[in-house]
């Protein structure tokens, strides 16, 4: 059974940082590439990032890139978002995801306020 758990979501002042782990069970972790997604109430579910399966290519929506990197422990089958210089708009719940895939985990509320 594929489960994706994702931790270290929080309260946290506009400019501070979070890290947002997911860790995956019930599938070859690495020969998949991963998501980040997140969504906000009203809207939809915003892409955030993407990264190959042996996590030496990553890609980023442009309202993140150059504050958050996406990485990936293939020994510990565990998927990273590091969020920094947060902002007010990132609030949101962000999810893990296997690309293309239905697979995604519960969520992890991240709120920036201060």
């Amino acid at each position: 059974e594929v489960q994706l758990v994702e931790s270290g979501g929080g309260l946290v002042q506009p400019g501070g940082s979070l890290r947002l782990s997911c860790a995956a069970s019930g599938f070859t972790f690495s020969n998949y590439a991963m998501n980040w997604a997140r969504q906000t109430p009203g809207k939809g579910l915003e892409w955030v990032s993407t990264i190959n399966g042996a996590g030496g290519n990553t890609d980023y929506a442009d309202s993140v890139k150059g504050r958050f990197t996406i990485s990936r422990d293939n020994d510990k089958n565990t998927l990273y978002l590091q969020l920094n210089s947060l902002k007010t708009e990132d609030t949101a719940v962000y999810y893990c995801a296997i690309t293309s895939t239905i697979f995604r985990g519960q969520g992890a509320q991240v709120t920036v306020s201060s």
